[in-house]
């Protein structure tokens, strides 16, 4: 593995919750860390306990500005690119501003990356996959998308064309990029504010508050750990075998999200009672949701060795103990 002291990483979107841990990983390993991040869904209060450390650059900006890129990118050794428009919700209740977002700062951040010849890593997401029923899911299996008539569906289309896009520049150029699709990544830092299921359920617990479960609650999901996801993100583009590869990072771990709702009940002491609600009354009418979502790790393996390590037992306590914390603060 290349050394990875005095190295120089840029990450978009570092203020995030999984940009903010993984900065930290690069400050752990010596390198130089820059933060561009335009707070829209990210926080500063995610990055501000890393805030004076000399080997640490944060930026409040967007990753769209072509200009500042320019700036930055040739100053760095490797690039991360995590800015994009977050959660069902956001992609429910702005679908215009998700497309938007998400494909002109990947087109940008791609080009620089491409005029200075710095390595990039973007990621995407499960939504790729769709309403696939080819659980677990391969990186070179088929998706099945819905209908352009359903907004959920714009945030998965528009990830996929971000990986198009960078797959594109690997082809023409050889530019190496690094695609990895995220499964439900969870732990301390994250929001249930866009509709991410975990820290509302988490926070809802806390609060002795019903937990609202959307829909019948059968679905099943595979929640890994952000610690477990930030190591993948980190190892990936150290190995040049994994430039120009799609790459699955999660668990296998299935759960429904009734389950999920009593398992963080039971872990959290919680009062709080289960409180059923339809996805049209949550997200509108004519809302999509797929049954599985099960990712095929195979080849995330082969190439860095990497498997998770925490259950999802522990993410709960550890979302829980966060929360506390922050309330007691």
């Amino acid at each position: 593995m290349p050394a990875t002291r005095g190295k120089a990483v840029l990450i978009t979107g570092g203020a995030g919750f999984i940009g903010s841990h993984l900065a930290e990983r690069w400050l752990k390993a010596g390198a130089r860390v820059t933060v561009v991040d335009d707070l829209s869904t990210g926080s500063w209060a995610n990055i501000q306990h890393l805030a004076g450390r000399a080997r640490l650059r944060a930026l409040v900006a967007s990753a769209g500005e072509r200009e500042l890129l320019e700036q930055l990118v040739p100053e760095h050794d490797l690039v991360y690119h995590l800015a994009s428009a977050v959660g069902v919700k956001l992609v429910i209740d702005q679908p215009v501003k998700t497309i938007q977002t998400i494909f002109h700062a990947t087109d940008v951040v791609l080009k620089v990356c491409a005029r200075f010849r710095r390595p990039v890593l973007l990621t995407s997401t499960s939504e790729v996959y769709g309403k696939s029923a080819e659980a677990p899911f391969r990186e070179d299996g088929d998706v099945v998308m819905g209908p352009t008539e359903k907004r959920r569906w714009a945030y998965a289309c528009a990830k996929a064309l971000d990986e198009f896009l960078a797959l594109a520049h690997h082809h023409e150029t050889r530019l190496p990029v690094f695609l990895v699709r995220l499964f439900n990544t969870v732990g301390p830092r994250q929001t249930g504010r866009y509709g991410m299921v975990l820290p509302r359920f988490v926070g809802q617990a806390l609060r002795n508050r019903p937990l609202t479960v959307y829909g019948d609650g059968s679905q099943r999901r595979c929640f890994c750990s952000v610690r477990d996801a930030v190591d993948a993100l980190y190892l990936l583009p150290q190995q040049p075998a994994a430039a120009g590869q799609v790459v699955n990072v999660g668990t296998q771990e299935e759960v429904s999200i009734e389950a999920l709702a009593r398992r963080v009940i039971k872990l959290t002491r919680s009062k709080s009672k289960l409180e059923f609600v339809p996805y049209e009354q949550a997200y509108g009418e004519g809302f999509d949701d797929m049954q599985r979502r099960v990712p095929d790790l195979t080849r995330v393996r082969k190439l860095i060795g990497w498997k998770p390590r925490h259950k999802l037992d522990d993410i709960i306590r550890q979302v829980a103990a966060e929360m506390r914390r922050r309330a007691e603060s």
